[in-house]
């Protein structure tokens, strides 16, 4: 089986198994009461979805149908190509491969985090990334709510992390499937045992550790920016410990937004291009 096909059969079966278990979870220990109806969520979140799987697979079959495009415009297809022409510092040093993994995790799980802080600074970013923080309530579903124009530029850019670090196909797609499935955890609305919460963040993002990312406050939601590691908040004195209003009394999403518009289909991808360019709280 060839190495993309392996990755769509990993990554989808890690994806079905972490996000049954985690929406299993959150019905069993919800954290918070939700403000819009489920159903309308997540049936606008999970087409999202779809929209984004189907965008990546189409820039996946691009070099394939264009003979003139040489790059792979996915993270896997580059980790391949940089393994068959050396390219990137892993590919040039000779490091136990288990070591390789480990630094490939931790640089690329970096490059997501600074993708993230990015996205809150640069303009044309936050029109795009506002889509995701427009949610006004945050679970699973959450986790998968980013505009296709969004997936597909941060695609190309771990194409560039890739080529430039040459980690493995295999470190890839380990990658991916530990950031989708951590991304999961941690926008779900999940009531984790205080004791556990302060015990998993000292190494990862927990629910509560995330949620404070989502406030309306713009205070807060600059800040977590992690989706896996949460030692790049601490280093770079991002880091938010709880929502000052507490989990239950917070207002998740944007504050020019509080409305049902977030969770209708049309509106979340059409929201990049209205004129308000900020909607911070």
């Amino acid at each position: 089986m060839e190495t993309p096909a392996l990755e769509v059969v990993w990554r989808l079966g890690a994806f079905l198994a972490v996000f049954a278990v985690m929406a299993l979870l959150e019905r069993a220990r919800p954290k918070r009461p939700l403000v819009l109806p489920r159903l309308m969520r997540w049936r606008t979140n999970l087409a999202i979805v779809v929209i984004d799987s189907l965008a990546v697979r189409l820039m996946a079959a691009l070099p394939a149908i264009f003979g003139a495009v040489s790059v792979p415009l996915v993270a896997v297809a580059a980790a391949v190509l940089a393994g068959d022409w050396g390219w990137g510092l892993l590919n040039n040093v000779a490091w136990p491969g288990w070591l390789e993994v480990i630094v490939a995790l931790v640089v690329l799980d970096f490059a997501i985090w600074f993708q993230h802080l990015a996205s809150h600074k640069v303009p044309l970013l936050w029109r795009l990334h506002r889509v995701h923080h427009a949610d006004r309530d945050i679970d699973v579903t959450t986790a998968l709510r980013f505009h296709p124009v969004e997936i597909a530029l941060s695609m190309l850019y771990k194409v560039a992390w890739v080529l430039i670090l040459g980690p493995s196909a295999l470190a890839v797609i380990l990658f991916e499937i530990i950031l989708s499935g951590c991304a999961m955890f941690n926008h779900a609305n999940l009531d984790l045992p205080a004791w556990l919460d302060r015990a998993l963040r000292t190494l990862v993002v927990t629910p509560d550790m995330h949620r404070v990312h989502h406030s309306v406050r713009r205070a807060e939601h600059d800040s977590n920016y992690g989706f896996n590691l949460s030692i790049w908040d601490r280093l770079f004195r991002t880091y938010t410990a709880q929502p000052a209003a507490g989990h239950q009394g917070m207002t998740i999403g944007l504050t020019p937004y509080q409305s049902d518009g977030p969770a209708r289909l049309g509106w979340s991808l059409w929201l990049p291009f209205v004129s308000r360019t900020r909607g911070h709280g």
